[in-house]
């Protein structure tokens, strides 16, 4: 693959995309350029990419750069990289909150978002991408070979990012403290060892999961076939339908106000002068 790609922050996403980058071989690691504002957090990078003093000296005249810092510090890494720039270089923003108008007052350029998930370390991400109108058929072919490293690309407008967002980059938080909840309850009415229930209740969702993909089930198919009528697993299933949807409801109206407050603080920090 014949480009040249920047790695702008070195948190937990930046490092996760150049490990698996480097790892897939896809660029040369003399056509992998990253920069941090804590030069020595680069380290584990050394070997893996070019090491670079600057997000300017990262930038320069790359074809694909992956902004990978917090709202508050994207608009000074836009401002930084500007001048450098080049004019056909896709800029690729890992932060849903900060929208491509945001972006557009710094640098009006070829945008796009990719919101990866925490299950792209298995190579398993349901990475979510979007694209502003400067964005060519090429560029959106490069970024999702890139992508296709982590695991499945999905591509939606910009105004669903968000949801979106809930739905496979929130989603392994939720699914883990919702199982959680389940197996510290069940701890209470047996004896088999913490460790052995955490074990069995993920294997048993990790097959459901397998099993519903690969014979196209519903949620419904599933139930059907566990909850027999009057049986144990209808019992419970009737409190979880009963009881459930309340929290479900409230998890996502708490987590979208969340987001519509994030990206309007993100839209403050771009209007300041």
């Amino acid at each position: 693959m014949e480009l040249r790609i920047a790695i702008l922050g070195y948190g937990s996403m930046g490092k996760m995309i150049l490990q698996k980058i480097s790892a897939s071989g896809i660029v040369s690691k003399d056509d992998l350029f990253v920069a941090n504002r804590t030069v020595e957090k680069l380290k584990d990078a050394e070997g893996k990419a070019v090491i670079c003093g600057s997000n300017a000296e990262a930038a320069r005249d790359v074809d694909l750069i992956f902004v990978c810092v917090r709202p508050v510090d994207i608009r000074t890494v836009l401002e930084e990289i500007r001048p450098v720039i080049k004019e056909t270089a896709l800029i690729v923003s890992l932060n849903g909150s900060v929208t491509f108008e945001n972006i557009k007052k710094i640098i009006d350029t070829k945008t796009a978002k990719m919101i990866p998930s925490v299950t792209a370390e298995i190579d398993r991400s349901q990475s979510l991408v979007c694209y502003n109108d400067k964005v060519t058929a090429e560029d959106k072919a490069a970024l999702h070979k890139i992508c296709e490293v982590f695991g499945n690309v999905i591509e939606l407008p910009e105004s669903e990012i968000g949801m979106g967002s809930e739905l496979v980059s929130c989603m392994p938080g939720f699914i883990a403290s919702i199982f959680d909840v389940i197996c510290t309850s069940a701890k209470a009415h047996t004896n088999i060892p913490d460790d052995k229930i955490v074990n069995m209740v993920l294997n048993t969702l990790s097959a459901t999961s397998d099993l519903m993909l690969e014979k196209k089930m519903s949620f419904e198919d599933v139930v059907g076939r566990v909850a027999t009528k009057g049986g144990i697993t209808e019992e419970g299933a009737k409190v979880i339908y009963e009881g459930f949807p309340e929290t479900a409801d409230q998890m996502f109206v708490k987590t979208l106000e969340k987001r519509r407050a994030t990206a309007q603080k993100a839209r403050e920090l771009f209007e300041s002068n």
